[in-house]
């Protein structure tokens, strides 16, 4: 079955760019189904033999020999906070690629993939506990289906370091010092916003391309430019309500935001389209996370903006 998906992950790529998304549905224990972006996905495997690696923060279950690499393997039901009666017994490998790194997510079964549209997916509801690592929910065949934020669970099991040391604010200018952020990710929007701050930048923070458009077009209504307000948006490609490309497609196509500057920003960093981000517009693109090159790319906008 593993294989199965695997052999379909390559036709579902084809949605990007048309507000769909494919996910990868799984189980950690009992019924509830979760889900993944396949873009993240790299394969699924039955769960293979662990091993120890003295480096390894203690929130990881070991490391598993993929393909000749050592990767490093969390169990996700653990991460999230299950108990031992919750979860199930661990009998997959989800081996994923994102922010520059591949990691392994043990759980209990694999069941399909789905291809939904973006519309489809809903803010998690607000009631603590394992919703902390949720981006969006949905209901597909009547099934309901929770989306795992696996940026914030890698965040919080391994912390990394900064690749950037303190930055210096900007100096005054004659252009906005505002930027519009708009990331599904909790991890990823405080990252963004830490990096504006030091240069000195104010944010508005938001959770998908659908709140950001609705923003953007509510400034117009009330007699205000945003491409006057804003420096520039930076929003992630992958997201519920409205993906990236979406988003950027839709503020090109009106005449009173088309002069915002647009930065794609993804953590999709296996399976990134130069050619989709040019074709629907986009100023610029830089992979998630280092924050000196968001940085540098930042710097330079509101540099050209004088």
């Amino acid at each position: 079955m593993s294989q199965d998906l695997l052999d379909r992950i390559d036709q579902r790529t084809r949605l990007a760019g048309h507000n769909r998304l494919a996910l990868l549905l799984f189980r950690l224990g009992g019924r509830q189904l979760f889900g993944v972006n396949v873009f993240k996905v790299k394969e699924v495997l039955q769960r293979p033999p662990l091993f120890t690696l003295p480096q390894l923060p203690r929130a990881f279950a070991g490391a598993a020999d993929v393909r000749g690499r050592s990767v490093p393997v969390l169990d996700l039901a653990r991460a999230i906070g299950f108990s031992a009666d919750e979860a199930g017994e661990a009998r997959y490998l989800v081996v994923t690629e994102f922010n520059r790194t591949v990691q392994g997510f043990l759980v209990a079964g694999v069941d399909r993939i789905v291809n939904i549209a973006v519309e489809q997916i809903q803010p998690p509801p607000d009631v603590g506990g394992d919703g902390h690592y949720l981006t969006g929910v949905a209901r597909h065949q009547g099934e309901l289906i929770q989306l795992i934020d696996v940026e914030s669970v890698l965040a919080e099991s391994a912390p990394r370091g900064s690749d950037l040391d303190t930055l210096t604010a900007l100096p005054p200018g004659r252009g906005p010092r505002q930027v519009l952020v708009v990331d599904d990710s909790r991890v990823a929007r405080n990252q963004i916003r830490s990096v504006l701050e030091q240069l000195g930048l104010e944010s508005l923070l938001l959770s998908d391309g659908r709140q950001a458009l609705d923003h953007l077009q509510a400034l117009v209504r009330d007699g205000e430019s945003p491409a006057a307000r804003y420096a520039m948006v930076i929003s992630d490609i992958e997201m519920p309500a409205m993906d990236g490309y979406t988003l950027t497609t839709e503020i090109r196509r009106d005449p009173a935001l088309r002069n915002l500057f647009v930065l794609l920003h993804t953590s999709l960093s296996g399976v990134f389209n130069q050619a989709m981000v040019e074709r629907v517009g986009a100023d610029d693109f830089v992979p998630k996370y280092s924050e000196r090159e968001l940085a540098q790319r930042v710097t330079a906008r509101i540099t050209a903006l004088g």
